[in-house]
């Protein structure tokens, strides 16, 4: 390769130079065209002139009384008349007024589109909605800003239950631009306030039909939704998609005895020894497991709902955040821009051992091979329609039965330990090929990856980018192989 190849010309600055200054000159042609001259310090009256209608709605933006230039700018050049944004995207120009709606410096889970797609809910000059909403935040499909993207409530099977509530707007338990502390309620889902709280405003705790229905055992104050889907269910009474056999099946004196004085009374001293008469496999585990999980010590249910949950194994809050509480430094890598779909939203039990473990960190298998469980070309999880699941792991892990496909799981194109992330590539040892019992470059899957979150896209190591200088950190002199 001759040395002009190598090291860039020193004409490329001005080549650059050049086009700097061509962008400048063709960013313009973004703006609208306005279809007569106008001159450039044109005022609002001007404007309200043709476009009247942007005041006159049944709610206005209040920017509107500051006038047109307050958000966009004449340009004439020659004798062609451009609008545009004062900001480079409508977003950046949303901030200037409501900054306390900037994503980037909100605490907690924010609405997708109030990220950075603020004209995707709002109109940006009038409505004959509440806050510019393009849509009522009620009625039918057609008329619901918000089905627009959320299919809740639309497709209810034939012997499942949809909550009444949705009838009356998403507005009445929702907040769209509420955030707040992660992990809870109230925030996560952007609700009015947390359960049971916003649950009794409609539900009368006293009603006998609704003490009856729960065996007339204290439930006032309990979170509502650990048992009931609080939009639709494919069960009557919206209850939750995975369900405790015992409580299923209505069999509460198995674990519970009258309540007495307004509080839950148990058959056993404690909920462990409930949960050991038929659960005595896990106990075991927890005794016996050559790595064991000091969490597992304690009460079953100070992981596990007894009743019910949305995700299989029953976990009281979610698979995720029921380890973060304890695992603080897991659950700090969550500030990271890109997360371990597994480690961060389907639960940590997908690849740990919660009971305890034969082996390091309690993984579920050795090396690559707990990648390549849901990654590799040979990844077989077992379907079981009846339980609406997908068990891998021999089993020992349930996921949803729409898991791979939400999660557009990439199964890697592998043959004989090579294909990733090109032809060729190996991705486990490469042994000596003049002695194959010496290994020449250890390698796996975290070589590369990280496998809980980065700050860039393929969770690389140390949060590099996906470029040749990290693929360079091996690949020093473009040889190794």
């Amino acid at each position: 390769m001759s040395e002009a190849r190598l090291r860039p010309r020193k004409t490329g600055g001005i080549w650059l130079g050049l086009l700097a200054g061509a962008l400048l000159v063709v960013l313009p042609l973004y703006a609208d065209i306005h279809p007569v001259p106008l001159e450039k310090n044109t005022d609002s009256a001007k404007c309200l002139e043709c476009h009247a209608d942007k005041a006159k709605g049944k709610f206005v933006h209040t920017a509107i009384s500051t006038g047109c230039t307050s958000c966009h700018e004449i340009r004439v050049n020659r004798d062609v008349t451009r609008v545009k944004l004062v900001t480079a995207t409508p977003y950046g120009l949303c901030l200037t007024c409501h900054k306390d709606k900037n994503a980037a410096e909100l605490k907690g889970k924010v609405h997708p589109p109030a990220v950075r797609e603020c004209l995707k809910c709002h109109d940006p000059h009038e409505s004959d909605n509440k806050f510019q909403l393009l849509k009522p935040s009620s009625g039918d499909q057609k008329e619901n800003l918000c089905l627009s993207c959320h299919t809740t409530g639309l497709n209810v099977p034939q012997t499942g239950s949809r909550h009444a509530a949705l009838d009356m707007g998403c507005e009445t338990c929702h907040i769209t631009h509420k955030t707040g502390e992660p992990g809870n309620l109230e925030f996560d889902f952007h609700l009015t306030k947390g359960p049971p709280a916003l649950c009794v405003d409609c539900h009368d705790t006293k009603d006998e039909t609704l003490q009856k229905a729960h065996r007339n055992q204290p439930f006032a104050t309990a979170n509502c939704v650990q048992c009931h889907d609080p939009h639709q269910s494919a069960m009557p009474k919206l209850m939750a998609r995975f369900t405790h056999p015992p409580f299923a099946d209505k069999q509460c004196e198995l674990c519970h005895a009258p309540a007495k004085d307004g509080k839950v009374v148990l058959t056993q001293p404690d909920a462990k020894s409930i949960c050991v008469t038929c659960h005595d496999d896990k106990a075991k585990q927890i005794e016996t497991a050559k790595v064991q999980h000091p969490g597992a010590g304690g009460d079953c249910t100070d992981c596990h709902n007894p009743h019910a949950s949305r995700m299989p194994d029953l976990p009281k809050t979610n698979g995720v955040d029921i380890c973060l509480g304890c695992h603080t430094d897991i659950a700090d890598l969550g500030k990271k821009a890109v997360h371990h779909q597994p480690a961060f939203a389907e639960g940590c039990g997908t690849c740990h051992e919660p009971h305890g473990g034969e082996r390091e960190k309690l993984l579920r298998a050795e090396g690559n091979k707990l990648c390549l469980e849901c990654h590799g070309p040979d990844s077989s999880p077992q379907l079981d329609k009846t339980a609406g699941v997908y068990k891998i792991f021999d089993g020992k892990v349930l996921l949803p039965d729409d898991y791979f496909r939400r999660s557009k799981v990439v199964i890697l194109p592998l043959k004989y330990g090579k294909g990733h992330p090109v032809a060729g590539h190996p991705v486990s040892d490469v042994t000596d090929p003049t002695d194959v019992t010496k290994i020449r470059h250890k390698l796996n899957c975290l070589t590369c990856h990280q496998p809980h979150a980065s700050a860039h896209s393929d969770l690389l190591v140390n949060d590099q980018e996906n470029n040749t200088k990290f693929c360079n950190t091996c690949h020093k002199d473009l040889t190794l192989r």
